[in-house]
């Protein structure tokens, strides 16, 4: 066995939709009504009925949900309430930007190359960086997009940073649609609530960049902050209103996470070691999830409290990087290969 195939299997061991006031209130009760009734027996096989879009609120830390509150937050409250969910999943531990989590996010693995990870350490979109991300990690890497892909199922890609096109370069064939707009999380999001009702797709990827992009600017819970909050909330709402009122989405659940948070008043996350830069949401809501603390429903789990566990750690705490195969999982797929965090696909969304 290999020193990076010993350090895989190591590591994996121990491994509301109030919109606005001219809305009816809780207008999520009746997709949730119908997710029920559509997702009872796909529940019990612990798997979707057939759709899943997975959400990541660009540097989200997530106290933003009790500083704005319910009527602040009104749809970030409903998922959080009434989906299986966390406020203290774990970023990745080598680093706390974007482009190196949100891979994580859709490989599985951790980032250092050396290591079985995927490599991407950098978080711009300069010439001299590596085209793909096969090119980082010096072998083939597979991702959510490929495991669906291959089952013959369709995905999409949208997200409001132009690094992210790096995701499209690495899997063309496996990515069927890519949306790509800097700063333009509005447009974004109309064209993925577009995309969700036209086309019956198995994945879709959804990245919203306001929170992160104004926290620089102006400062992690500075009043821009708290206000973009807002604005990411009624954006939230939009999206969960697509899926209230069309029936073809009833099978759908949302996956939410994040890349990694922010310390209030600071104006960067870089540092690994700060709690309000590592610690994110972890969120499954839609047809078939139990409401309730992730950690409860997941005793092979560890709330990590306040700590910052390694990969030597048994158990392991909830991370952004069981996305893709919490996602694999609700598909009915088997883990992505090569992954690393939830690659035995024991986290459950059920009491």
């Amino acid at each position: 066995m290999t020193s990076r195939s010993r350090g895989r299997r190591l590591a994996a061991v121990s491994a509301g939709l109030v919109l606005a006031a001219t809305l009816a209130p809780s207008p999520g009760t009746a997709h949730e009504a119908r997710s029920a009734s559509a997702g009872q027996d796909s529940a019990a096989r612990g798997v979707s009925s057939g759709q899943v879009l997975a959400i990541s609120l660009d540097g989200f830390n997530p106290n933003l949900v009790t500083r704005l509150g319910r009527k602040g937050a009104p749809n970030l409250t409903r998922l959080f309430r009434n989906g299986a969910s966390t406020k203290n999943a774990r970023a990745q531990i080598e680093l706390t930007v974007t482009l190196p989590n949100h891979t994580s996010q859709l490989t599985g693995r951790r980032i250092d190359a050396s290591e079985g990870g995927h490599g991407v350490t950098w978080n711009d979109d300069k010439p001299s960086r590596p085209d793909t991300i096969q090119d980082a990690a010096g072998e083939d890497v597979a991702s959510i997009f490929t495991q669906v892909h291959d089952a013959g199922l369709s995905t999409a890609l949208f997200a409001t940073e132009s690094k992210f096109t790096l995701f499209k370069a690495s899997w063309p064939d496996a990515i069927d649609r890519s949306t790509v707009k800097d700063n333009k999380d509005l447009a974004i999001t109309r064209a993925v609530r577009r995309d969700l009702v036209q086309n019956n797709r198995a994945f879709t990827f959804l990245h919203l960049g306001q929170l992160d992009n104004t926290g620089h600017d102006h400062g992690w819970f500075s009043p821009k902050y708290l206000r973009a909050g807002r604005r990411i909330d009624e954006l939230l709402g939009q999206i969960l209103t697509t899926i209230r009122n069309n029936d073809s989405l009833d099978d759908l659940t949302i996956v939410l996470t994040a890349d990694h948070g922010g310390k209030p008043g600071e104006k960067g996350h870089a540092a690994a070691s700060v709690l309000e830069n590592y610690r994110v949401p972890f969120v499954i809501w839609g047809a078939g999830v139990d409401k309730g603390d992730l950690y409860d429903m997941n005793p092979t789990y560890a709330d990590p409290g306040t700590s910052r566990p390694l990969f030597d750690a048994d158990p392991q705490p909830i991370r952004n990087g069981d996305l893709a195969n919490v996602c694999a999982k609700l598909l009915g797929l088997q883990a992505v290969p090569g992954s690393l965090w939830g690659t035995d696909q024991t986290l459950t969304w059920h009491d």
